[in-house]
C-alpha cells in the first residue's frame, strides 16, 4: 500500500512537516514523487519510519539516527528485537516509579510503613538506565558485562545513608579536584587526596577495586569527550590533570 505525505503522517501520528523535514536531511526519502508533485510512501518507507520513531522514542538523536538507518548494514530485524528490549527496560524503569509512587501514597495515608531504602529504588534504577544510555557500551568493552552487572547491583542495593554518603564524595572530590588543579602539580598532596576521595567514591559501585582498573578509568576520562567534557566544565584541563593524579596514586608515572 502507498501513502501520500498527509496520509502518512496521519497513520503515524506526527506532522506533514516532521516527514518533509525528514526527507530533507536524508533520512526518510518517499519512493517516489508522482506526476502531480506529491510525495509517495511505500511499505519500506513505512517500516523505515517505524524504526525512526522507535529510535525518536529511545532519546536517540535525529543525525544518529540516520547514520543507523541508512547505512549498508542496518538489519531492520535486529534493531526491532534491540527496540523491544529497551522498551522493555523503560516499561521496567516506569513501573517502579509508578509502585513507588503508589507506596509513598499509602505511607503519607498511613496504611504501609515504606523502609528508606524503598523509597529510592525507582530514582537508583532511573540513574542507572541513563548511565547505561550513555556509556553501557563502552564500561563493558572495557571491563566487562560481569562486572558492570554487579556495580549496577551494588549501586541498587545501597540503603539512603550509603546514598547519601557516595553523593557527599563526589561532591568533595569535585571540590578538592578544583582546589588541586590550581596547584598544577598531580604529584601534589591536595591532587593525591582528590584521587584517594574518588576512590573511595568508586568502592561504592565498584565490586572490587584495583589501581589498574582505576587508571585505565582516569585514561578514559581523557578518551572520551562525554567525560572529558564533564570534568572540564570549570577549567578546561582538569580531566587530564585527574588522569595523571591517578597515574601517580596507581603507580603508573
Amino acid at each position: 500500500m502507498e501513502y501520500t505525505v498527509q496520509k502518512l503522517g496521519k497513520i503515524a501520528g506526527i506532522s506533514t512537516r516532521t516527514l518533509r523535514y525528514y526527507d530533507e536531511i536524508g533520512i526518510l526519502k518517499p519512493a517516489r514523487i508522482n506526476s502531480s508533485g506529491y510525495r509517495i510512501y511505500g511499505q519500506a518507507e513505512v517500516d523505515k519510519l517505524q524504526q525512526i520513531l522507535f529510535y525518536r522514542e529511545l532519546g536517540v538523536s535525529l543525525d544518529s539516527i540516520k547514520d543507523i538507518v541508512t547505512a549498508p548494514s542496518f538489519d531492520g530485524a535486529k534493531a526491532l528485537r534491540e527496540h523491544h528490549e529497551k522498551l522493555l527496560e523503560k516499561r521496567e524503569q516506569l513501573d517502579l516509579l509508578i509502585a513507588n509512587v503508589e507506596k509513598t501514597i499509602a505511607l503519607t495515608e498511613g496504611r504501609i510503613i515504606m523502609s528508606d531504602k524503598e523509597k529510592f529504588e525507582g530514582f537508583k534504577q532511573k540513574l542507572i538506565d541513563e548511565n547505561e544510555k550513555k556509556y553501557g557500551n563502552e564500561i563493558r568493552d572495557k571491563y566487562g558485562k560481569d562486572v558492570v552487572e554487579k556495580s549496577n547491583e551494588k549501586f541498587k542495593n545501597m540503603t539512603k545513608e550509603q546514598y547519601d554518603e557516595v553523593n557527599d564524595l563526589a561532591v568533595q572530590v569535585k571540590e578538592t579536584l578544583a582546589e588541586a588543579f590550581k596547584t598544577g602539580d598531580p604529584s601534589g598532596e591536595l591532587a593525591q587526596k582528590a584521587v584517594d576521595l574518588h576512590r573511595q567514591w568508586l568502592t561504592y559501585f565498584w565490586p572490587q577495586y584495583s589501581k589498574e582498573a582505576h587508571a585505565g578509568l582516569g585514561q578514559m576520562y581523557v578518551d572520551d569527550e562525554r567525560f572529558t567534557a564533564y570534568y572540564d566544565t570549570e577549567q578546561s584541563g582538569t580531566a587530564a590533570f585527574l588522569r595523571d593524579a591517578i597515574f601517580i596514586y596507581a603507580g603508573k608515572k
